[in-house]
C-alpha cells in the first residue's frame, strides 16, 4: 500500500521547517508508524554519509534518526553544496553529478541558472526517489525549502509546491514568529498562492513563541478568519536541544560566539573555532560546546579571534578559497603567532589540509585556484583528485600523544573530502580500506591524520571525531579542562534525549488528533476556522 504523506513548508528560510519534520518524525515514530523523511532539494554544506557512502543533507539524516530508520540517499535525491556566491556541486542519487566526458565523480559546479535549465532531467530523480520511499513505509514527512511563495521560481522549483502537488499531499505551513511579522508571513504566502496550491494548505503553525502563550490567543483567531485554514498550534521556544544545525545562518550572530554551556564554568577552556565562509560540516564540535569547562566560540576576525587555548579549522567546502580568505582578514597570520605562543591547534577536514605546506589542485575541484601554501604547520601536503570520498569508518587510534590514554582505542566517523594528504605522522589506522594495493587503485589511504611532534598542532579527516566520548574526554583534559559523567553528556544519548524533548513539546501545543486526520483523511479538515 502506497504511504500517506505529509509536507511542512516555511513561510521563509529558518523558520522551523527541519526541526519540525523532525518532531513529526519522532511523533509518529513513537506510536509505531513506519515514518521517513523526505526532502527533494536541500542546499546546505553539512552533510550526512550514508553506510553505503552516499551522502544526503544532515537534516535528513537526523529526521531518519527520529523516525528509527536507517538514513538513505532517497530521502534527500538532491543536495546543492555551496561552492560560492553563484554555483554549488550538484550531489544527485547521493553521488556528486557526473558531468566529465571521463565520468569521474566530480564535477565543476553548476552556476544557479543552469541548474534550473536542468529541472526535466533532475525532476525524474525526485519522483523517483519519493515513489521508492513510499513504497517501503507507512508515512512519509516531507519538507520543503525557503519559501512556497518564490513567485519568480515558481515555474523551475522542484521542491515545494510541484512536489505537493505530484504527491497529491496535505501540506502544513509554518510561521516563524520570533522574528516579527508572522501574520504577514502566514496570511501573505496563503494569500499569494494560486488557488490549486493554496487548497493544499491544510493547517498553520505559528513557531517560536517566547512569552505567555495565551497572549497570542486572539492572533490564532485572526489567522483563521483571515486564512480559513485552521491553526494546529503554537510551538514555544525550546532552550537547549542538542541538535545538529542545518546550515551556517545558525552561528552567525553579533559578535561571533555561540551559545555554551560554560557559562557555569569559572575558568573555561576557550576554545576558538574559525568560521570560514563556506564552513561544512560544524556539528563535529557540538559535544565540544556541551561541555561545561569549555566556551566554544565561532570567530571571522583576528579581532575575534584574541588569544584563546585552542584554535580550530573547521570542514569547508572550498578549502583553497577559504584558505584565501584566511590570510586576507589576518586570521592566517594570527593563528601562525598563536602557535609560536603555545596555542594548540586543530584542523578537521579541509582544516587539516590547510596546516600542511602546500596544496594543489591539479582538476580545478572546487574552486579556480591551482596551488596555494598552507599554513606550514603541519608536515603534510595535499593534492586534491578527481574522485570524491564517502565514506563510515571505524578506525583505531596508533598514537596517543593527542589525547593520552587511547592507544588502541577504537572510533568512529565519517569522511567527504577530495583530498589525498600524504603524512609521515598519522595517528589513526582505518578498520576498512583494504590493502595497500587496495589503497593505490582507490587513492584511499588506510591511514590518516597527522600530528607535530609535541602534540600541540594535529588534525586528521575524520567527521564526527568529537563525537566519540573517550577521545573528547581525554584531548580536553590533557588541555587542562575538567569533564565527568554527571557535567558531561553522552554526545549520542543527548541527541536522543533532545529528539524525545522535541516530540514531548510538539505534542503538548500541536493539535495531534487534527493533524492525525489530515494525514490519514488526506482531507481538508475544518473544526475551529471561523
Amino acid at each position: 500500500m502506497t504511504a500517506k504523506t505529509l509536507m511542512v513548508m516555511g513561510t521563509s528560510s529558518s523558520a522551523g521547517k527541519s526541526l519540525i519534520t523532525t518532531a513529526i518524525c519522532r511523533c509518529f515514530a513513537r506510536r509505531g508508524v513506519r515514518v521517513a523523511p523526505f526532502k527533494a532539494q536541500n542546499m546546505s554544506n553539512n552533510s550526512a554519509v550514508c553506510a553505503d557512502g552516499s551522502e544526503i543533507g544532515r537534516s535528513q539524516a537526523l529526521q531518519a534518526l527520529a523516525a528509527g530508520v536507517t538514513p538513505h540517499s532517497d530521502m534527500n535525491p538532491i543536495l546543492l553544496k555551496p561552492e560560492g556566491d553563484t554555483h554549488s556541486q550538484i550531489i544527485l542519487n547521493g553521488r556528486p553529478l557526473k558531468s566529465t566526458d571521463d565520468g569521474s565523480s566530480v564535477c565543476n559546479s553548476l552556476q544557479a541558472h543552469e541548474y534550473f535549465k536542468r529541472k526535466k532531467e533532475f525532476w525524474p530523480h525526485v519522483t523517483g526517489a519519493l515513489d521508492r520511499l513510499r513504497d517501503q513505509y507507512e508515512l512519509i514527512v516531507i519538507e520543503g525549502a525557503g519559501s512556497p511563495a518564490e513567485l519568480n521560481l515558481s515555474a523551475v522549483e522542484i521542491v515545494n509546491m510541484a512536489v505537493a502537488r505530484y504527491a497529491c499531499t496535505p501540506v502544513i505551513l509554518v510561521g516563524d514568529i520570533e522574528r516579527g511579522g508572522v501574520f504577514a508571513q502566514l496570511l501573505g504566502t496563503l494569500w499569494l498562492l494560486p488557488p490549486e496550491d493554496r487548497a493544499l494548505i491544510k493547517g498553520l503553525i505559528v513557531n517560536k513563541f517566547r512569552g505567555d502563550l495565551k497572549l497570542f490567543d486572539s492572533g490564532v483567531e485572526i489567522l483563521e478568519q483571515r486564512g480559513d485554514v485552521p491553526v494546529l498550534g503554537v510551538l514555544p521556544w525550546i532552550d537547549a536541544l542538542a541538535l545538529p544545525e542545518e546550515d551556517a545562518v545558525a552561528l552567525t550572530n553579533a559578535g561571533g560566539n555561540t551559545a555554551s554551556a560554560s557559562d557555569l564554568a569559572t575558568n573555561p577552556l576557550d576554545i576558538a573555532v574559525v568560521h570560514l565562509p563556506h564552513i561544512s560540516n560544524f556539528d563535529d564540535f557540538d559535544p565540544i560546546a556541551r561541555e561545561y569547562s569549555v566556551r566554544l566560540r565561532y570567530v571571522k576576525t583576528s579581532q575575534q579571534l584574541g588569544r584563546p587555548d585552542v584554535v580550530i579549522l573547521p570542514g569547508t567546502k572550498n578549502t583553497l578559497g577559504d584558505l584565501n580568505w584566511m590570510r586576507m582578514t589576518g586570521l592566517a597570520d594570527g593563528i601562525i603567532a598563536l602557535h609560536a605562543h603555545g596555542t594548540v591547534v586543530v584542523g578537521i577536514c579541509g582544516g587539516y589540509q590547510m596546516l600542511g605546506h602546500r596544496l594543489s589542485n591539479p582538476y580545478g575541484v572546487e574552486s579556480d585556484w591551482h596551488s596555494a601554501y598552507g599554513l606550514g604547520l603541519l608536515d603534510v601536503e595535499t593534492i586534491f583528485q578527481n574522485e570524491k570520498q564517502t565514506y563510515q569508518i571505524e578506525a583505531e587510534i596508533t598514537d596517543d600523544i593527542i589525547a593520552p590514554g587511547t592507544l588502541g582505542e577504537s572510533i568512529s566517523g565519517y569522511e567527504i573530502h577530495v583530498g589525498q594528504t600524504s603524512s609521515s605522522s598519522s595517528w589513526l589506522q582505518l578498520a576498512d580500506a583494504g590493502t595497500a594495493t587496495d589503497s593505490i587503485k582507490t587513492g584511499r589511504s588506510r591511514f590518516d591524520g597527522a600530528r607535530s611532534d609535541d602534540g600541540q598542532v594535529w588534525g586528521c579527516y575524520l567527521h564526527g571525531l568529537f563525537h566519540n566520548d573517550r577521545f573528547r574526554s581525554a584531548w580536553l583534559h590533557s588541555l587542562g579542562a575538567t569533564t565527568s559523567t554527571s557535567r558531561s553528556d553522552n554526545a549520542n544519548d543527548a541527541i536522543m534525549r533532545s529528539l524525545d524533548r522535541l516530540a514531548d513539546a510538539f505534542e503538548t501545543y500541536i493539535d495531534i488528533n487534527q493533524l492525525e486526520k489530515i494525514i490519514w483523511n488526506q482531507e481538508r479538515v475544518d473544526t475551529h476556522v471561523g
